[in-house]
């Protein structure tokens, strides 16, 4: 994955950001704006200001992309605390029900495994009642803090990771450390109030840490503060040869995929197994994104339109 390199204008692209806790996602794509002088900015998958970790953002065309990041699979690496509830399911809560000592101190290394493992893989969960899914066209958050009760339906999600990295025990509590590989809409809040709730002891969330969001890892984010959009944006055609396969297309190919034609599959240079259906990356020979193909029984057409960036970063660091 390339970059736009320091100094280089480009109009468009995909940054990734460290968010350190305390403040909001939006708070982020407030302070980016500023930064990339524009407010077309937006982010893919907002993170509690209690967390910290992996927000990816899109400037100016690229946040056409950011719909096909949202659904990707994400890790995290968390604290969950048995013994204590609050009614958040994390430290930003109130701390509504606490555990007997005894019974925490009682808790075995079998026990939380066993916990974990019933927490792992398909398993329907019951997101937190202030998380910001929508009831009656309300964010179940703000009708809970207007002092409504709200119920939410249990969904579907995927664990497909849940492994616990150390435990630590103290009077009355026992901190967990764990990591956790899931499906977008999973609640790592809710893991760990079940967890506790399992346990017969209650749990809640002390810290989060997003990691992983599809194939963008936080170890490649700079931290907000540290944040140069020129130097970090990453250019449009590296981002969706990342999320897709990519398909470098001729000149003229790239002409009409552009004007909206649709091209024979065949003639196309597709990588794996040929005629394959699917969403690809086609990008022009001066590394200009054209836009996201959709490939269905041998036709090739556009499925998401791309504007062409006279600034694009080509490589040599030169614009196109």
């Amino acid at each position: 994955m390339s970059s736009a390199s320091k100094g280089s204008a480009v109009s468009s692209g995909i940054l990734l950001v460290d968010k350190p806790q305390g403040i909001t996602s939006h708070d982020v794509v407030a302070r980016t704006r500023k930064l990339a002088g524009t407010r077309r900015v937006g982010h893919a998958g907002t993170l509690d200001p209690m967390a910290t970790g992996l927000l990816i953002l899109g400037v100016n065309a690229s946040t056409r992309l950011l719909t096909f990041v949202v659904g990707r699979d994400k890790e995290y690496v968390a604290t969950i605390r048995l013994g204590q509830s609050t009614t958040t399911d994390d430290a930003e809560g109130d701390i509504v029900e606490t555990a007997n000592t005894d019974a925490v101190g009682a808790i075995s290394d079998a026990a939380i495994a066993d916990g974990i493992s019933e927490l792992t893989g398909d398993i329907s969960q019951i997101p937190s009642s202030v998380s910001a899914i929508k009831v009656d066209g309300k964010r179940a958050y703000a009708l809970v803090r207007a002092g409504e009760t709200v119920e939410l339906k249990s969904r579907p999600v995927t664990v497909s990771a849940f492994e616990l990295l150390e435990r630590r025990d103290a009077a009355g509590t026992i901190d967990l450390d764990v990591r956790v590989e899931c499906s977008t809409g999973t609640y790592i809040r809710a893991l760990a109030r079940d967890l506790g709730t399992a346990l017969g002891v209650g749990g809640h969330l002390t810290a989060l840490r997003r990691t992983r969001i599809g194939p963008f890892d936080v170890a490649n984010a700079p931290t907000l503060d540290d944040l140069d959009v020129a130097a970090s944006l990453v250019a449009p055609a590296d981002a969706a040869s990342v999320l897709f396969p990519a398909i470098p297309l001729t000149e003229s190919q790239a002409v009409d995929l552009g004007h909206g034609k649709r091209l024979d599959a065949s003639a196309l240079a597709l990588p794996g197994e040929p005629g394959q259906d699917g969403l690809y990356a086609a990008v022009a020979p001066d590394r200009q994104l054209v836009g996201l193909v959709r490939i269905t029984g041998g036709v090739a057409k556009s499925a998401v339109n791309f504007p062409a960036d006279p600034t694009a970063v080509v490589p040599g660091g030169g614009a196109a």
